[in-house]
């Protein structure tokens, strides 16, 4: 028997999301191929999702042919934001994601905020947490195509 994910979520809750999502916010993206965001970023815009990544650092640039947005407030409108921060940071991120009319949060592998996805929940949104959606996009046998 397996232990229940931090989230809560069953399978057919990520399986869901992960086929209806269209538009990706991918927060904490990084340039640096050696870096997770680097490689998450490619693997959601090569299953045919429409994403933006966020820093504000590579504003202007583009990843994975996607532009960089600045701020989330600038990727804007979103179905799900992927958060590569700190789990003290994520908050924030959540916080803005509920404002900005997201549907739902994905907390990546190592970041949790109980708090936060809580806040989501009672938002409205679906709330992912300590997970990655590459490995779930295996695990799930999902086809190579979005």
């Amino acid at each position: 028997m397996t232990a229940m994910p931090t989230d809560g979520l069953s399978d057919d809750q990520i399986r869901k999301l992960l086929l209806e999502t269209r538009r990706v916010a991918v927060v904490g993206a990084s340039a640096n191929p050696a870096r997770p965001s680097n490689g998450v970023t490619g693997f959601l815009v090569g299953r045919g999702y429409d994403v933006t990544p966020v820093n504000p650092g590579l504003a202007g640039q583009r990843l994975h042919g996607s532009p960089v947005a600045a701020s989330l407030e600038a990727a804007a409108p979103l179905d799900l934001v992927d958060i590569f921060r700190r789990s003290e940071e994520a908050g924030a991120v959540v916080d803005e994601a509920i404002r900005l009319g997201a549907r739902a949060v994905w907390m990546q592998l190592g970041v949790i905020d109980t708090a936060a996805a809580e806040r989501a929940r009672a938002a409205g949104l679906v709330a992912v947490m300590d997970r990655c959606p590459v490995i779930e996009w295996g695990r799930l046998g999902l086809s190579t195509g979005a």
